[in-house]
């Protein structure tokens, strides 16, 4: 019996060794040579789970004598082959690759102007106290129009003017959709700004588009005055366009605010572009505001006599002509790379 295990243990160290010795003299210079390694070595009836069969028949001593051994020589063998791998890899690259080609470059991307002013405008009043909203760009009846006190006969109602999906549900006109879900959650105060996409059934110029984008505000809480209204929006444009931009309030007529107006920035005549812009008069429009109507507050289940509040609208589209100088608000949604380029180190 011990001449038995004697003979087993020199059989397995010569079987150890010349196993080894094999596999890296093995030549492998294709990957049809990788694979019969692979077969020859690796596989379940491969030379490594052969040697394997050998050393199941050694006692345990030669097995703790040979087993590290054993799976030392498992380990170079596989790692000849991930390396025999790799640089057949290397090389199959190496062979498709033509220096005499122009490289590929990946060119930088660039901010959307849109977007760039939409993020500013916003940062902005977040340090003036407002939190963001959002909500749904499909509104029902309630919500886009009832709630805001429009009329049954306003025109906004119409089709012409609105985007209808289905009776009673179209595409929100405004972001003061968002105001009236904020309202109705009876949580007060409120000052939150509502940006988005909007829709309305306009006819296509330099000056609209049937989308646009808005950022809507509104503050709700006891003593909240006219005065307060116009101080936030002061410091809006101040910290955005700069301290010396020339505005305007001018009165104005909203079925959801009373009173309402609407506040103007001063581009001037001088060039073509601009006095076409402003219809000559070198004042362009960029928001309408006012004190929320104590209709709309009541339709909201808020106590008019115990609560006030002002709301206002920014057409973000227009803010971002005047603040990079885009002459025509169709040149934002045309897809011109030459036009986006511009923006890059926005």
């Amino acid at each position: 019996m011990t001449r038995l295990v004697f003979f087993a243990s020199a059989k397995m160290k010569r079987e150890i060794e010349d196993l080894l010795k094999v596999a890296k003299e093995y030549e492998i210079e294709t990957s049809s040579d990788l694979e019969n390694f692979r077969i020859k070595f690796l596989v379940k009836k491969g030379l490594i789970n052969q040697l394997l069969q050998v050393f199941k028949n050694l006692n345990g001593d030669e097995k703790k004598r040979w087993g590290k051994e054993f799976n030392e020589t498992k380990i170079s063998i596989e790692q000849l082959y991930i390396d025999a791998e790799v640089k057949l890899r290397k090389k199959e690259i190496s062979e498709v690759i033509h220096d005499d080609l122009p490289g590929y470059f990946n060119e930088m991307g660039s901010r959307h102007p849109i977007s760039a002013a939409l993020e500013e405008m916003t940062a902005i009043f977040e340090r003036l106290g407002f939190s963001v909203a959002e909500g749904p760009e499909i509104e029902d009846d309630w919500h886009n129009f009832s709630a805001l006190n429009f009329p049954d006969n306003h025109p906004a109602r119409d089709m012409q003017d609105t985007f209808f999906v289905e009776d009673e549900i179209a595409l929100r006109t405004h972001t003061s959709s968002v105001q009236v879900r904020l309202m109705e959650t009876g949580q007060k105060p409120i000052r939150s700004i509502m940006p988005g996409r909007v829709y309305r059934n306009e006819a296509i110029s330099a000056r609209s588009n049937c989308f646009f984008h808005q950022i809507e505000g509104l503050y709700i809480d006891k003593g909240v005055s006219f005065s307060d209204l116009k101080q936030t929006l002061y410091n809006f444009v101040q910290e955005f366009f700069g301290p010396n931009t020339k505005v305007r309030f001018r009165a104005s007529y909203f079925p959801f605010t009373e009173p309402s107006a609407e506040m103007d920035i001063f581009l001037g005549t001088e060039t073509e572009s601009d006095y076409r812009l402003t219809k000559g008069t070198g004042w362009l429009e960029i928001l309408g505001c006012g004190m929320v109507d104590s209709n709309v507050l009541e339709n909201c289940n808020i106590n008019s006599k115990e609560y006030s509040g002002f709301a206002f609208g920014l057409g973000v589209d227009r803010i971002a002509m005047l603040k990079y100088g885009v002459k025509d608000l169709r040149t934002f949604f045309n897809g011109d790379k030459r036009f986006l380029d511009q923006f890059i180190s926005l």
